[in-house]
């Protein structure tokens, strides 16, 4: 399955690593990512994932992460 991730992420040096770390070891392989940084100490992020693997295993991990202030599904399809 295709997963589109939305992230709130607080802008920190090493947010960035810990999600991609989260990503990989959770056993989803990362097809996009798309990252926005504001001038409040926020950064959006958009990626897309894919895994045979319950996007409900990444999200919950992702959420524990405390530089991590919202994580969603936008969107979910089967790989094609």
């Amino acid at each position: 399955m295709n997963y589109t991730l939305a992230l709130t992420l607080q802008s920190q040096p090493e947010v960035l690593e810990r999600v991609l770390r989260v990503v990989r070891h959770r056993g989803f392989t990362l097809t996009r990512l798309d990252m926005h940084c504001s001038d409040a100490g926020e950064t959006s992020v958009n990626m897309q994932v894919k895994s045979a693997r319950a996007v409900e295993l990444l999200t919950h991990q992702l959420s524990k992460l405390i530089d991590v202030t919202e994580c969603k599904v936008q969107a979910t399809k089967p790989q094609s």
